[in-house]
């Protein structure tokens, strides 16, 4: 499973690219809005979200038949920055399930800067 090759073809928005990857009852799960897809559901929420994406790959980590990323996305303006973490089950080469976790980049919130606590990371 070449997992930069299946980031790359996800962060451009293509489908049958991103196909290849998935078992054919392979399902995605986005926890933090309580979706669950089939393969072609989740391919249409990728590669149909409005506007244009790219993106690195900030970590990976293997652990037998489990592949976990973290991903920058951000939007080709800039405008739009979140991070992706993937819990990526591999099954006979392919992807059996993702479980997926996402969050807003966002600023410091004001109560946090008031105690004077924490520094950047970069």
């Amino acid at each position: 499973m070449d997992i930069n090759a299946y980031w790359k073809a996800a962060l451009s928005q293509q489908p049958e690219e991103m196909k290849v990857f998935f078992h054919k009852d392979a399902f995605v799960n986005w926890h933090n809005t309580n979706e669950h897809f089939t393969v072609n559901e989740f391919i249409k929420a990728n590669c149909e979200y409005p506007g244009d994406w790219d993106g690195e790959i900030e970590r990976i980590e293997k652990f037998s038949d489990l592949i976990i990323t973290v991903v920058h996305v951000y939007s080709g303006d800039r405008k739009i920055s979140c991070h992706v973490t993937s819990f990526i089950k591999i099954k006979d080469g392919k992807i059996a399930f993702i479980d997926e976790y996402w969050g807003d980049d966002g600023t410091t919130p004001q109560w946090r800067l008031d105690k004077h606590i924490g520094t950047p990371i970069r």
